[in-house]
């Protein structure tokens, strides 16, 4: 029996780039359909998320994380999640790695989104709208000009116009107070907030616009309107993890704004030669839900990347 390897977030970081993660998604997407599960548990003061994933032939996968909300605000702070992605052979159920969780997590994130784009987004597009200044968003405005060398303007806007500032003043962009007008501006739209109501409207995009929605993970979640739905060609990560998962998809299905047939293809088909972006001023729209499957993805482009092979 061997030995698991474990693989550090400086592990990862310094093995790993934007385009060769993107590069082994897609060629990743064109394996067999993964089986995928979740498990949540409630605690008193936090709870446990498990995320698991096969994909015969290519190996297992099981990402674990806590979430304590109330970790900042201790004596000796730590992070509101934590976890660790464990890597098996799915032949015969060896752990081959164990990979820091939130390391996997924010390529994983950010790569989904990237090989959207790059499947989806004019191959011109010069700027970059980031909704949002957390994490996610600082590490998009990063990302994006590795895949788009195009993109010559990094707008932000936040609700907190001085974490825009910030977030702004880090990657060389620009903070926005109006929404409406940085949208109106935008050729790519990155959206990643906590939102529950929608926040980008659909009589705001102009054509040819791409619009990447991540933050909604749950039922009641979205961030985009019916409009932006209507107007859009939808497209999704999965089908699996986001029709009657994502609040994104089930409120503009209830509303009668669209229906499933709309979602025209997921990550699986395009990379098949499904048919995306018709013309340039098509809008097209992608929702990012993740799931354990795209984890194990990455955890195996970890591993060859760290291990040199």
């Amino acid at each position: 029996m061997s030995t698991p390897i474990y693989i550090s977030a400086a592990d990862a970081d310094s093995a790993l780039t934007w385009e060769g993660l993107v590069a082994a998604l897609k060629q990743s997407h064109l394996t067999p359909q993964a089986t995928i599960a979740d498990l949540h548990l409630k605690m008193d003061k936090g709870g446990m998320l498990n995320r698991v994933a096969w994909i015969p032939g290519f190996g297992v996968g099981l990402k674990t994380v806590s979430v304590f909300p109330d970790n900042p605000s201790r004596p000796t702070p730590l992070p509101t999640v934590q976890g660790v992605f464990v890597l098996f052979d799915d032949q015969d159920g060896q752990v081959k790695a164990l990979i820091d969780g939130a390391t996997i997590t924010r390529w994983k994130t950010v790569a989904d989104s990237l090989l959207g784009a790059s499947l989806l987004a004019r191959k011109d597009s010069e700027t970059l709208l980031l909704v949002g200044a957390g994490n996610i968003a600082s590490t998009l405005a990063q990302a994006y000009p590795q895949l788009f060398p195009s993109i010559k303007r990094i707008l932000v806007w936040n609700r907190t116009f001085s974490n825009a500032e910030k977030l702004a003043a880090q990657v060389g962009g620009t903070a926005v107070e109006s929404l409406q007008e940085a949208v109106m501006q935008a050729d790519i739209i990155s959206s990643a907030t906590v939102s529950v109501e929608p926040i980008i409207q659909g009589d705001w995009l102009k054509p040819g616009t791409h619009l990447d929605l991540i933050g909604a993970f749950r039922p009641d979640m979205r961030e985009a309107d019916d409009k932006a739905m209507q107007v859009s060609r939808v497209f999704v990560d999965s089908r699996k993890t986001t029709l009657g998962e994502i609040g994104e998809l089930i409120k503009p299905i209830e509303s009668g704004a669209i229906t499933e047939t709309d979602v025209l293809a997921d990550l699986y088909d395009l990379v098949r030669d499904a048919p995306g972006r018709l013309s340039p001023d098509d809008i097209t729209l992608y929702k990012n839900g993740g799931g354990a499957h795209l984890d194990l993805m990455t955890a195996q482009h970890i591993l060859e990347k760290t291990s040199g092979n």
